[in-house]
């Protein structure tokens, strides 16, 4: 495989908390075709790893990317260090972005390909943010690192509760990850090649990657998947039942036999590279497919998970017993907590409620209640929640900042505030804004809302007025004309798209080209389930019933509405995302 060395350009892109990461760029020979890959390495490595397949694709019209993610390489921070796989995660879509730009091409020219550690960040992007990119080539990815010491994810989750944060070394040896001689010369001889990983970031690798594998069924992305037949790293059973779940029409799975875990860097790595090359050729060869969700409401994974929570439980299974013995326990004892007994009297699922949840002091009868109180407050939805009011925030900044970069007014709108507090904690110090309108179709939300417009002095810009966040008349009509729309876990209680059609549809009519929304969704829970059996709704106290919706199906509701979506965060749990989109030019 003796090929002609490409050459690259080295450079640096900054992350949105500030960190300067190494990437390599393989420019196209003469004019291109608006086409390119970005490459990202396995765990432990980095982008000059990955020379030789820029060189052996053999794809001299296609620009080349490849980075070093943080902690790996050329780039800064600890060895094999991130704050989070989550923070990972967020690299990758800003990194993409940034190359999109970089390159000047659409999100739509770019294909991915991923190995291992680097296949698992990539999948868990495609899923998290739904980007618009060609399609995405996934190598042995990482869903479940074969650990040889019995319970060892216990313990080493033990281990970081007691010591915080500490590494360990991989035990891989080069000659379990290739036959290639030069590769595992290499290997050994690379200084730049990290050795260790936080103990974090593998421990957040095992959980996301069982979120991803298990809701797999929300890419809709064309997809390659490789399996190395005899890797002695990874296991292949969840790779596979990845790639069962996926829901992309273009979809193709090859299994390599005798290939170790470094499958793009095999001995016969051009059997794996010609599978890849035919792949990206088809997929720029044709117009890209978007995918139909246009009754994804009734006909998903999703909307069948939603009918099945609608299903009463055996009373006399374990399963019922055991939800049935928490709703009476949260329905008797629970009430001495603060938090519970004004779930039960205003809803879960309601503006006090939430408002609640964001103040995070725990409150109850004695020291049992408030002990039952910080147990429910420290639930993983409900920090979810808190970290999506801090997101919200950051977005509501971020809208503010680019409407007056563009000299637009700053006139904001909530149509399902709730109480208002996350929209009234961003707007602190923010004389730029104009106009705060804060809507909310409960009277107990609506007065509480005025109470803390009128403590915060700001009744001079801001008002609460009570209104229907799905009625597209008074949507349309607003005044003065909102350039800033804000819709915060609301269309995440509802499952019927065409509520969520028409309230956009009205926010589309009200929102001046060039003005923003934010919204938020949740592609994924973990607690659907014990929620719909133990918690009562807003809605008359029914069951608190939710339907999760891909980032897919929500984005593209929004941008039917008129809408393109610029920039998202997700929490570290994979349940709450908050998105940024941009009004259209009117048609």
């Amino acid at each position: 495989m003796n090929q002609e060395v490409r050459q690259f350009q080295e450079n640096t892109f900054s992350t949105s908390d500030d960190e300067a990461l190494y990437f390599r760029h393989w420019p196209a020979a003469g004019s291109t075709g608006n086409k390119v890959i970005i490459l990202f390495h396995r765990g432990h490595e980095h982008s000059g790893r990955l020379q030789h397949i820029v060189d052996e694709l053999l794809m001299p019209d296609t620009d080349f990317y490849a980075w070093d993610a943080r902690g790996h390489g050329q780039s800064p921070g600890e060895r094999g260090y991130s704050p989070s796989l989550a923070r990972s995660v967020q690299d990758v879509d800003e990194f993409v972005r940034f190359v999109a730009s970089h390159a000047q091409v659409r999100m739509e020219d770019i294909v991915v390909i991923a190995q291992s550690v680097g296949a698992v960040l990539a999948a868990t992007w495609v899923h998290d943010y739904a980007p618009k990119i060609r399609g995405v080539v996934l190598a042995s990815p990482a869903f479940k690192v074969k650990l040889y010491v019995p319970f060892a994810r216990t313990g080493l989750a033990l281990m970081q509760k007691f010591r915080g944060l500490f590494f360990v070394n991989s035990y891989v040896k080069a000659n379990y990850l290739s036959h290639c001689p030069q590769r595992i010369a290499s290997f050994n001889q690379d200084k730049l090649i990290t050795r260790q990983i936080a103990v974090n970031i593998l421990l957040d690798l095992y959980k996301t990657a069982n979120r991803i594998v298990s809701d797999s069924s929300a890419i809709t992305l064309p997809t390659q998947l490789l399996i190395s037949g005899d890797d002695f790293v990874v296991h292949a059973k969840p790779q596979k039942q990845f790639y069962a779940g996926l829901r992309s029409r273009i979809k193709e799975q090859h299994i390599l036999p005798g290939f170790y875990h470094d499958t793009l860097g095999e001995k016969d790595r051009s059997i794996a590279l010609d599978k890849i090359k035919s792949f990206i050729a088809k997929l720029y060869n044709q117009k890209p497919e978007p995918f139909n969700y246009n009754d994804e409401d009734c006909w998903s994974p999703g909307a069948d998970a939603y009918r099945e929570l609608q299903v009463p439980l055996k009373p006399l299974t374990p399963e019922g017993i055991s939800y049935r013995l928490l709703s009476y326990g949260m329905n008797t004892v629970g009430r001495l907590s603060t938090g519970i007994r004004l779930g039960y009297e205003t809803g879960f699922d309601s503006g006090s409620t939430l408002d609640y949840i964001y103040r995070n002091e725990a409150q109850g009868k004695g020291f049992s209640g408030r002990f039952l109180d910080r147990v429910y407050l420290n639930s993983i939805g409900w920090r979810g929640i808190r970290v999506r009011k801090i997101h919200i925030q950051k977005m509501i900044r971020q809208a503010i900042g680019k409407l007056r970069e563009h000299d637009m007014p700053v006139r904001i709108v909530d149509i399902a505030a709730g109480h208002g507090r996350y929209v009234l904690d961003s707007l602190e110090n923010q004389p730029e804004v104009e106009s705060i309108l804060l809507r909310d179709y409960c009277d107990i939300n609506v007065e509480k809302g005025q109470r803390m417009i009128e403590q915060r002095g700001l009744s001079h810009i801001a008002q609460f007025r009570k209104g229907n966040a799905f009625d597209y008349d008074s949507l349309a009509s607003l005044a003065p004309k909102p350039t800033l729309g804000i819709v915060s876990g609301l269309y995440e209680l509802f499952p019927d798209n065409n509520l969520l059609s028409n309230s956009l549809a009205g926010l589309a009519a009200a929102i001046p080209p060039g003005g923003m929304l934010i919204y938020t969704g949740q592609p994924w829970h973990p607690q659907l389930k014990t929620i719909a059996y133990t918690l009562t709704s807003h809605q008359n106290g029914i069951p608190w019933m939710m339907r999760v919706r891909s980032q897919n199906e929500m984005d593209t509701l929004v941008e039917e509405a008129g809408f393109e979506k610029s920039h998202q965060f997700i929490d570290e749990f994979g349940i709450f995302t908050v998105s940024l989109a941009v009004r259209k030019s009117h048609d």
